[in-house]
């Protein structure tokens, strides 16, 4: 007997869904003779036991090591059960090992995280070290309470994807740092995970075992009710232009249309970093050669993509417009175009003519000519010698500033970063030493532009 997962459809709140569920075959690879193990039950006396994964994947990577001439090979294919050895499982067992290190216990249900889920930021799956968050999740006490996917937990040896009909995945780990991606979220693969040796693909188990509704109703995305199209390797996304192996494809037989479920609910209109207007999506391309403003390769006319209503030509492809190097991740559709404007006025206070109050100083700078170069003096916004031409001069002290660095814009655009930068001044801001310019690595100790998004930092110096 070895454990196959396969999804089945069924009925939930008058909708249908195709769920993942484990059952015991003769045989892994046929469809038939399907005995399914009811694993939502309300009485816990009747649930199965499952072992740590942490432990199966620990027992695991101990049997590889036994075999050095593989180790180091792409791919391990597991063939130790998930279950608890209480339960009647197929394959080896945790348990036989006789390793002090490895866990001899079961995981357990946290059922209050079916009604809070973690925090992206403090969460990670110490099985598949995945942050994709899950519906509810095990814990390890022999682990020291180390939490996991329930997919992590109950993962079988072999998996039939909907997306993916013509074959099975495998259970398998790699240990070739950063060469195995999941294809849905894009996270790296290492410890366990599912994979198809034929199609070279790879997915979590939490990915893997994601319900997915037959029928959607995304009206942002299209007028008519979608359907799950499972034989969708052939199928091009009507809003990216892609074709994605094993994200769920929905079709419009009507209108011959079809997207990604991670393409549903796509901005309309944006504001990326490489433009100085807004774009819009449009479905309706002219003809002839068209060129990315982006990435500068060619855009398939057929499909849609983002274009500037106020320059002629300039058109954008949908994933390198969403891109989180080029796009804040904000919907413009129905905000004013007033509200992302930046005000470009003088950043200093005019005294006089040829006299300012500069915010970065608190004393009156005299606009002069320099006509010799003093190797003594030199600029307190850039850290460069002053040279021929003109600069500020502090009245009162020794403080200067080339002109270009005095107009520095107290908040502007970059094409190297999706939201606003905001200037500043290492003295001024109260930090001591230097910190590291973030496009170009090198020191800063004068001006800088910067922003601060979920705590993290990053840095722009002016030039």
């Amino acid at each position: 007997m070895s454990s196959v997962g396969v999804f089945r459809k069924v009925e939930m709140d008058g909708k249908s869904f195709l769920v993942y569920t484990t059952t015991q075959t003769h045989n892994p690879t046929s469809s038939g003779e399907a005995l399914a193990m009811d694993f939502g039950g309300n009485d816990l006396s009747f649930q199965p036991l499952f072992s740590c994964p942490r432990s199966r994947v620990q027992f695991h990577e101990l049997k590889l090591q036994w075999r050095d001439d593989d180790y180091f090979s792409k791919f391990h294919p597991y063939n130790c059960s998930p279950h608890f050895p209480s339960t009647t499982s197929g394959g080896e067992s945790v348990l036989d090992c006789d390793e002090d290190d490895i866990c001899k216990l079961p995981a357990v249900p946290l059922f209050w995280c079916n009604n809070k889920e973690p925090d992206y930021q403090d969460f990670h799956c110490h099985a598949c070290q995945s942050k994709v968050l899950s519906e509810s999740y095990y814990a390890c006490l022999g682990c020291g309470g180390k939490k996991f996917h329930k997919e992590c937990v109950k993962s079988p040896l072999e998996i039939k994807h909907p997306s993916h009909p013509f074959h099975s995945l495998r259970l398998c780990s790699s240990y070739t740092f950063g060469g195995v991606k999941c294809i849905c979220c894009e996270e790296s693969c290492s410890h366990i995970f599912y994979h198809c040796t034929t199609c070279n693909l790879s997915m979590h188990p939490v990915c893997a075992m994601r319900s997915i509704p037959c029928v959607v109703n995304h009206q942002k995305s299209h007028p008519h009710p979608l359907t799950f199209y499972p034989a969708q390797a052939s199928l091009v996304c009507y809003f990216c232009a892609l074709i994605k192996k094993l994200d769920p494809t929905y079709i419009c037989i009507q209108c011959v249309f079809a997207i990604h479920t991670d393409c549903m609910g796509f901005p309309h209109v944006i504001r990326i970093s490489r433009h100085q207007h807004r774009i819009s999506f449009t479905s309706s391309l002219p003809s002839g050669k068209i060129s990315c403003g982006v990435c500068r390769q060619q855009v398939d006319n057929n499909y849609g993509a983002y274009s500037c209503n106020k320059c002629d030509a300039y058109f954008v492809h949908s994933k390198c417009a969403l891109h989180k190097n080029v796009w804040d991740g904000k919907d413009l559709d129905g905000v004013p175009e007033e509200d992302d404007w930046i005000d470009d006025g003088e950043p200093f206070e005019r005294i006089t003519d040829g006299i300012i109050l500069h915010p970065f100083h608190s004393h009156h700078l005299r606009l002069e000519i320099f006509m010799a170069y003093d190797e003594n003096k030199y600029c307190r916004g850039c850290a460069l010698p002053i040279y021929e031409g003109q600069f500020y001069s502090c009245m009162e002290c020794k403080f200067i500033l080339h002109e270009s660095c005095a107009n520095a814009p107290r908040m502007k655009r970059h094409p190297l970063h999706p939201y606003p930068l905001t200037l500043d001044n290492m003295a001024s801001a109260g930090k001591e030493g230097k910190t590291t310019c973030s496009a170009c690595k090198r020191d800063v100790g004068g001006f800088y532009y910067y922003i601060i998004i979920q705590k993290n930092q990053c840095v722009l110096p002016y030039y």
